[in-house]
């Protein structure tokens, strides 16, 4: 009999494997919803949808692996970071879906957060007054006018797949969208920026290294308290606090 595996679980969801079927239990059917209809408008490889029943959602295993995850070593050649360059590249140039994602905050509201987030970082000593302040600086360059493009709102490596240096598909389209490209280029390469210029080499023009470097920030500043409330450690080597310690002072 297959064993279950715990992919990941916090308080709002959680994800399990057995054998070749992953189900994903989530409060928030709304999250669902999206990741449904976001996975038959994507014009990339995704998991097969097997069933659903709420609150699960079953899909089928993708063939191949992961480019690796963040805080851990990453694998893979150049071509296949290529081609996940590429695979990002058609969808930022899709359609647009009908509705904001998480990469599709306003400039306002994305303002509000991080300077409220970053006075709650210095007040509770989670992070030193310096290195918040450094990262907010950088985080400035992301808090501009953008294109509105198809984006994937959480593109972690871990959620990518590759075989034989084609992408074989991406998972967890619950925060898809209407977005800003370079976010999920920034989630993408997060934690793993020697492999920024394969990315580059497979999407193309259009790319902003100052942006990128600045939604790296933001979005690390922005996860740290998150990750300690779920029980996550971003202070493990490789993570989010390592990515705020590699920008340089001004």
């Amino acid at each position: 009999m297959d064993e279950v595996e715990v992919v990941v679980a916090h308080s709002e969801r959680a994800t399990l494997r057995v054998g070749d079927v992953f189900l994903k239990v989530d409060a928030d059917q709304a999250r669902i919803d999206i990741e449904v209809e976001a996975m038959s408008l994507a014009p990339v490889p995704t998991p097969a949808i097997l069933w659903r029943k709420p609150p699960v959602l079953a899909t089928a295993a993708l063939p191949g692996t992961t480019l690796g995850r963040l805080g851990g070593p990453a694998t893979g050649s150049p071509a296949a970071w290529a081609a996940a360059g590429a695979a990002l590249r058609t969808l930022h140039d899709a359609p647009l879906p009908p509705w904001q994602g998480r990469a599709g905050r306003s400039i306002e509201e994305l303002t509000k957060e991080l300077d409220a987030e970053c006075e709650l970082l210095v007040a509770h000593d989670v992070l030193p007054t310096d290195l918040v302040t450094r990262n907010r600086q950088v985080a400035e360059a992301a808090l501009r006018p953008w294109t509105p493009a198809f984006t994937h709102g959480d593109l972690q490596i871990a959620h990518v797949f590759v075989d034989a240096d084609e992408v074989t598909g991406i998972i967890d389209w619950s925060e898809a969208g209407r977005g800003d490209a370079l976010y999920d280029l920034a989630t993408f390469i997060l934690g793993h920026e020697e492999h920024l210029d394969d990315v580059i080499a497979g999407y193309g023009t259009d790319i902003d290294l100052d942006v990128i470097h600045a939604w790296s920030s933001l979005r690390s500043l922005l996860a740290v308290r998150p990750l300690i409330e779920q029980g996550f450690d971003p202070f493990a080597p490789g993570c989010e606090v390592d990515v705020l310690r590699s920008v340089s002072p001004a």
